[in-house]
């Protein structure tokens, strides 16, 4: 045996031998993790995240649900607090006009005006004359409920029930003013003079009338939408603004064509002024208009009283202002509209003779 095999004999049995639990504790202290293990750790701490973003977001979002439903319920509170003031207060001032009224009626010797449950009363008496056919209660519902209304309001009887379907049921006539009057056309507008004393026959004449003022609004639009150059001027901005305000003044005379409430004392002038108008004798017309407005009622100019009794001549004074009919602020202004109507109408369709023109 040479010397280098025994040195490496010896050098063999000095070194330690490798324990097999050593090797596996350092196999085991070095570690290594696949992409796809890493990439499935970070997507699912990713997921997590995000659901947690997405549950704090719902969160935020039910709370402003929460406070948006509350704001509207507050909202809804307040309106309706506000629309039962209104309604008190309304009715209250309604009380005291109605007071007020009936005070000036009674201190000028004027009859009361009924009642609202003698009109209801009447008014329901009214539409048993009339002959209105009546509808079987099931046919009834069934008819509201096609119209998408529901079938029965709380308190509400047959009677009631059927007056609601029928003014639902009733076509309202596109215009200048809207009226459920049924217009009647240009050649059955000619009115007479005697005013029929039978409701279908002063039912016509109201729908004559309201054909008549209806044609003249809309003939003194067309009239004015022509004139476009002009509505930028004084005059033109003018004519508008009186043809806006004769139109809205004129609505309360559309509904007591409706209802039929217009008092002879005022009918029978205006008939005689749409007949002088539709005569095109528009100096009548202004005639009965101021007959209408100013009456033969003295009025005193100057001194009207020189001592401190009461003269036998100053009764004549007091007749003429005793229930006044331009003393009532709606009459007075559906009258001037009636004036104004005239005005235009003379324009519109002048008159044969001259004479007839108003100054």
């Amino acid at each position: 045996m040479d010397f280098a095999s025994l040195m490496s004999a010896e050098l063999a049995k000095a070194s330690p031998k490798p324990n097999n639990d050593d090797k596996s504790s350092s196999s085991s202290s070095k570690k290594y993790i696949r992409r796809s293990e890493a990439e499935a750790q970070r997507e699912a701490s990713y997921r997590a995240e995000q659901k947690a973003l997405e549950e704090k977001r719902a969160a935020k979002a039910a709370e402003k649900r929460k406070r948006e439903e509350e704001a509207v319920e507050e909202a809804r509170v307040r309106e309706d607090k506000r629309r039962r003031l209104e309604e008190e207060t309304r009715r209250r001032r309604e009380e005291a006009a109605a007071e007020e009224e009936r005070l000036r009626r009674k201190r000028l010797g004027l009859p009361e005006l009924p009642t609202e449950d003698a009109s209801n009363g009447s008014r329901e008496g009214s539409e048993a004359a009339d002959g209105e056919e009546d509808i079987p209660d099931e046919e009834l519902v069934a008819k509201l409920r096609e119209l998408g209304h529901p079938a029965t309001l709380f308190g509400e009887t047959h009677r009631g029930r059927l007056r609601r379907y029928r003014k639902l049921t009733t076509v309202v006539t596109s215009g200048p003013i809207p009226t459920t009057l049924r217009l009647v056309d240009e050649k059955d507008m000619k009115i007479s003079d005697a005013i029929p004393q039978d409701r279908p026959g002063r039912v016509y004449l109201f729908r004559q009338l309201a054909s008549y003022f209806t044609m003249v609004l809309r003939e003194w639009e067309v009239a004015l939408a022509r004139e476009e150059g002009t509505r930028d001027t004084f005059a033109g901005k003018a004519a508008v603004n009186a043809m806006v305000s004769s139109r809205e003044n004129m609505v309360p005379l559309f509904r007591k064509f409706e209802k039929g409430e217009l008092d002879d004392d005022v009918l029978k002038p205006v008939v005689e002024i749409v007949k002088a108008a539709q005569e095109r004798r528009y100096v009548d017309a202004n005639d009965g208009y101021l007959r209408l407005s100013i009456g033969k009622a003295a009025w005193p100019i100057g001194v009207t009283m020189v001592g401190i009794h009461e003269r036998s001549a100053r009764e004549k004074l007091h007749d003429g202002e005793r229930g006044h009919i331009m003393s009532d602020e709606v009459t007075r202004k559906y009258l001037q509209s009636i004036k104004r109507c005239l005005t235009f109408a003379q324009v519109r369709w002048p008159p044969e003779d001259i004479r007839q023109l108003m100054g």
